[in-house]
């Protein structure tokens, strides 16, 4: 009997090697290597004969442009991370940590789509029938267009799908399904890859929206190689902490709409219920206090108004630590150097620690200004100008530089109810002077922007 031919593939990324090894080169994750079948290759000389029914290139100039069709999910937050609704044909990756809300928000939307007499199947991997009834009665996600089948056999899901013909299609989730015809156990690289591209051919040549759930690893990474992001049209992301209320679903990547959109979700014993104003949520019960600086920043296509908190204090434990779990740790680094450099606060020697409401993690450089503000106010220990917000980027040589959509922040500080708002010169020129209820204070540098923060009478 002929040996198969062996290759080893990691586990968390994908990469293959012929030998084993035991820190991948790719995503640098040690033991993750396991051994598979690797596919046989074959070669032909043989003439590919197309068939007649095949589409031919086209001018680009000819092709349609047409809206392609979309249909509410139930869910407006959902609707908009998706970039309007879901698309027919569609393929959806849905990811998050355990216990987050994949599958509670997933079989609410599957309830709210059946009723609208759509057909709705439901494949489960990791629950049983029953297991998923009492989650439905929980949720008052009950329909009899909703049809749920507990398997993991790729080959049988094909066949239910087949039978069945639904308009919206779920995989709960993706890591247990398996091919009966590949060696590998479910959930490995081979399996996850093939599978998924099973549903991508059924999706596109059904015209059936599907939406995968998929695990994340201990690191919080998509778990499975990064081939699947590639494979589907829409990856979403569960953001928050278990233990908190707040969940923030995040796109990542979009064919079909804003990448960086995010939808916000309250957890709450019928499940997750969607938060239109999402900054009455972020937004402090009382006055700013010291080291607490409102920033108004932009989510996609949505305007936010979050609070970011920093506290500095000495340390006789050197070196000092810069701690956040919302903003990365270079950008404070950098943020402290400027402080050092341009305004000469003696800010090296102490412990920095910074955070905003709810966890949300904040990304732009527009959030520079009010992180450097923030810290400075703990630091000085001195109170911040009330009623304010802070929008801004910051420079290496300390000046402010301009940002994108300041008229979208200002409004929405306006709506809040603030009543000035700090930013840079260049965008001064480009705001909604006609909007005589909020005070705009330009500023050119870190310096200018400090001195119109922490006024003197405060």
């Amino acid at each position: 009997m002929a040996k198969k031919n062996t290759i080893y593939v990691c586990q968390e990324c994908g990469h293959e090697s012929a030998r084993w090894i035991g820190k991948c080169p790719d995503c640098g994750g040690w033991n993750t290597f396991a051994e598979e079948i690797a596919k046989p290759t074959t070669k032909s000389n043989e003439k590919l004969i197309l068939p007649s029914t095949m589409e031919k290139p086209m001018p680009i100039s000819k092709v349609d442009t047409e809206d392609l069709p979309r249909f509410a999910t139930g869910s407006g937050e959902l609707d908009r991370v998706l970039g309007g609704g879901v698309i027919p044909g569609s393929l959806v990756l849905i990811a998050g940590d355990p216990g987050i809300g994949k599958s509670s928000l997933t079989l609410a939307v599957c309830a709210d789509i059946a009723r609208d007499h759509k057909k709705v199947l439901y494949i489960t991997g990791e629950e049983s029938a029953r297991q998923i009834r009492m989650r439905a009665d929980r949720l008052n996600a009950l329909a009899d267009e909703l049809l749920i089948c507990a398997e993991t056999n790729f080959e049988r899901i094909t066949v239910h799908i087949e039978n069945v013909q639904p308009d919206f299609l779920v995989i709960d989730s993706i890591q247990t399904i398996y091919r009966a015809d590949m060696e590998s156990a479910p959930g490995s690289v081979s399996q996850i890859r093939e599978c998924a591209a099973g549903l991508m051919r059924i999706a596109k040549a059904d015209g059936i929206a599907t939406f995968i759930i998929g695990h994340v690893t201990k690191d919080g990474n998509l778990a499975g190689p990064r081939v699947l992001e590639h494979i589907v049209d829409t990856v979403l992301f569960f953001e928050g902490e278990r233990t908190a209320d707040l969940r923030v679903l995040r796109a990542i990547k979009n064919r079909f709409g804003a990448t960086s959109e995010i939808g916000l979700f309250e957890m709450r014993d019928v499940g997750l219920i969607d938060v239109p104003d999402a900054s009455k949520l972020f937004l402090p019960d009382k006055e700013e206090d010291i080291g607490s600086v409102i920033i108004p920043t932009v989510e996609g296509t949505r305007p936010l108004l979050v609070e970011v908190q920093a506290l500095v204090a000495p340390t006789p434990f050197p070196p000092p630590r810069r701690t956040s779990d919302s903003v990365d740790i270079k950008r404070i680094q950098l943020l402290l150097a400027v402080l050092e450099k341009r305004v000469h606060l003696s800010i090296g020697p102490c412990d920095v620690y910074v955070k905003t409401s709810g966890g949300i993690k904040i990304d732009e450089p527009a959030a520079d200004l009010a992180i450097t503000i923030a810290m400075a106010s703990s630091f000085a220990n001195r109170k911040l100008l009330k009623n304010c917000v802070v929008f801004g980027e910051v420079g290496l040589s300390g000046e402010v530089r301009a940002v994108s959509k300041a008229r979208q922040r200002i409004d929405e500080a306006s709506r809040m109810g603030f009543t000035s708002i700090i930013l840079p010169k260049k965008n001064f020129s480009d705001a909604n002077r006609s909007n005589k209820s909020i005070e705009l204070i330009p500023v050119e540098t870190v310096r200018d922007a400090l001195r119109a923060a922490m006024p003197r009478d405060n």
